[in-house]
């Protein structure tokens, strides 16, 4: 942490020898007064993003953020951002106008919670411009502006608020919750991967059972699609929870993702000890299973580990002296021997050497 506010207050007085304002804002300041480490590092200036270009090498400006510039320096990331003003909002997230200002209160009175609207000058003064203290020291968490108004411009704000509530261990506002309740409908217009990262950060924090009650208590297990939320009893692996969720095709998955969680599906309805299965599925998806089903983890990694083959590569008779031994071509009689080879292995049946393997296999009629 000292070394990361080190490399940011460095990063301020450039901008400012520059002859703009500069601050740490938000995530990071607020964290730095409750004593937590943070790597969430933004910045608000006066100056322009391509005015922050001429100053700072390697500024990136991201396509979707315009107004705002991305910054590795000594390898920590900065989101720097314009001070400005946001004009009405469309579709209940994106800002319709940006103005660009210099006066910093005016930035902080568009932000979502007041225990972000902290700020850090270049030397390491914070400033409390909209008395944020009081809720910090409380663990509230409360809008900057009516909280009606802040979730109709801002729906994920909704999402971020509960997040905020678990990760902290704070509380929501009165006025919080009963916006929420009121507007939470507004989350259904959101894009599926924008609610799907809140609620990754809410489903991975230590708090992460708090975080589902906190959603549900807010009825927001059906304008999230979340029909299953109530039912969830298991916090541990982050893809174990989407597979017993069951959103698969709701929700932004990649390919591998979904044949992941069909894995664990399947595996949940086999013995996750049984030899064969951890085998088939491997140790990755055994061990989620496992988990949601209460079976040692330390059990499954021992007997994934004494399997007596890992592979078919392991298999001591190869496809090719199978096929000269019985005088067969490659085709769906070979996959069915090998099979039946894994299988009496990993059960015990047969040893794994070339002979005992030979001879098992004349003892059936192929």
């Amino acid at each position: 942490m000292l070394y990361l506010l080190e490399v940011a207050l460095k990063l301020l007085k450039k901008i400012e020898d520059a002859g703009f304002q500069a601050y740490l804002v938000g995530g990071f300041v607020r964290d730095y007064l409750l004593g937590k480490e943070s790597r969430d590092i933004d910045v608000c200036t006066t100056a322009t993003p391509m005015e922050l270009c001429s100053i700072l090498e390697d500024a990136c400006i991201p396509h979707e953020n315009y107004g705002s510039v991305t910054v590795f320096t000594k390898h920590v990331r900065f989101e720097i951002t314009t001070m400005r003003k946001e004009l009405g909002y469309t579709k209940h997230r994106r800002p319709t106008e940006v103005v660009y200002i210099t006066d910093l209160l005016e930035d902080l009175k568009r932000r979502d919670f007041t225990i972000n609207t902290f700020c850090m000058n270049q030397t390491g003064e914070v400033l409390d411009l909209l008395h944020a203290k009081d809720d910090l020291n409380q663990g509230i968490i409360r809008t900057v502006k009516d909280s009606y108004e802040s979730f109709t411009e801002d729906s994920l704000r909704m999402l971020r608020a509960v997040r905020f509530a678990v990760t902290l261990s704070f509380r929501l506002d009165d006025a919080v919750k009963e916006a929420i309740l009121q507007k939470g409908y507004l989350l259904r217009e959101l894009s599926y991967q924008r609610k799907k990262e809140e609620l990754e950060k809410i489903f991975l924090c230590p708090n992460a059972q708090e975080g589902a009650s906190l959603l549900l208590s807010l009825r927001l297990d059906e304008d999230l699609d979340l029909p299953n939320l109530s039912q969830l009893s298991y916090f541990g692996d982050l893809m174990g929870i989407w597979t017993l969720l069951d959103v698969d095709q709701v929700y932004p998955f990649s390919r591998n993702e979904r044949e992941l969680m069909r894995h664990i599906r399947q595996v949940l309805d086999l013995d996750v000890l049984d030899p064969v299965v951890l085998y088939r599925y491997g140790l990755y998806v055994c061990s989620i299973a496992g988990d949601i089903q209460h079976v040692d983890k330390i059990q499954i990694t021992k007997k994934h580990h004494d399997l007596p083959i890992h592979s078919r590569k392991e298999i001591a008779l190869s496809p090719s002296d199978i096929c000269a031994s019985f005088a067969i071509s490659p085709g769906p009689i070979l996959k069915e021997m090998i099979s039946f080879l894994e299988e009496a292995i990993l059960r015990g049946e047969v040893e794994n050497t070339k002979v005992a393997l030979t001879a098992y296999l004349q003892k059936k009629t192929w």
